[in-house]
């Protein structure tokens, strides 16, 4: 590691500490040349899957293009920045965790619309017209049909039309919202 200071390659540790939740070490590390200190971060460096785009095209991930898309379906819908923050964390991880070397962007936006799904309903429908270049408004009702039976299914849920499940917990960025919830 060469010193920002006189830019010599002679250093050594003299502290060494767990930073971020434990994913990252900072290091104290003192110049043999100069005697200054100075500070370095290590960390394991993620490695996230290529996407396979519809026209067969790869590209490197994303995340920015991932956040700008569903923060655009979150516009004035009362989805904090920190929960959208959280969905894409929830999908990078997943893809991570995966260990493919490629997916095709169909998946990934399958997996961010599930987990926009459980937040705020409408800001999946808006995520899901783009996605799935809906056309018509029969495309909307087979998208609610689909978001009605999954809520169904998930105990405590908001019906799609409006009706909150008893235990829901408006906190917990993971449940279903009804159409109906607004600030």
């Amino acid at each position: 590691m060469q010193c920002p200071f006189c830019a010599d390659d002679g250093n050594r540790v003299i502290d060494s500490r767990l930073a971020r939740d434990g994913s990252e070490i900072r290091r104290r590390r003192e110049c043999d040349e100069c005697g200054r200190r100075f500070t370095t971060r290590e960390r394991v460096e993620e490695v996230l899957p290529r996407v396979i785009k519809r026209d067969e095209r790869r590209e490197e991930w994303d995340r920015n293009k991932l956040l700008r898309g569903v923060e655009h379906a979150c516009v004035k819908r009362p989805v904090s920045a920190e929960a959208v923050a959280r969905l894409i964390d929830r999908v990078e991880r997943e893809l991570q965790e995966s260990g493919e070397r490629e997916v095709t962007s169909d998946y990934v936006g399958r997996r961010t619309l599930e987990e926009l799904s459980a937040i705020d309903v409408l800001a999946a429908v808006r995520f899901a017209s783009v996605f799935l270049d809906f056309s018509s408004p029969s495309d909307y009702e087979a998208f609610f049909s689909e978001l009605s039976a999954r809520a169904a299914a998930i105990p405590g849920a908001a019906d799609v039309s409006g009706t909150p499940g008893a235990d829901q917990d408006q906190t917990d960025d993971r449940k279903v919202r009804p159409l109906s919830a607004r600030r």
